[in-house]
């Protein structure tokens, strides 16, 4: 079970949070000149990084508010929680990890 510490609430039990997917994925600037596949890879088509990964999520049982976590999908480290529209924390990798 992962304690996730919500920037407005403090810390609480995952079951209080529901996952956005990932973080950063830009709106396309002129969305109604997309083709089908351009909005199928818009909607669907995101990373699968092992290691280190930025995601949104929304404390749906507390502050009802969104935020962005790193967190390592291997280990479920959380690395760093950061406020929605601010830049994904850059991140060391450990002795011997590949980026």
């Amino acid at each position: 079970m992962l304690l996730i510490s919500c920037p407005n609430c403090g810390s609480r039990d995952e079951t209080e949070f529901h996952y956005g997917g990932q973080a950063h994925v830009a709106y396309p600037e002129n969305p109604n000149e997309l083709n089908d596949r351009e909005w199928a890879e818009y909607l669907f088509y995101r990373d699968n990084t092992k290691g280190a990964f930025a995601e949104r999520w929304l404390h749906s049982t507390g502050c009802r508010q969104w935020f962005n976590m790193l967190r390592d999908t291997v280990t479920y480290e959380i690395q760093a929680i950061y406020p929605m529209g601010t830049p994904r924390p850059s991140t060391t990798a450990p002795e011997g990890a590949t980026p």
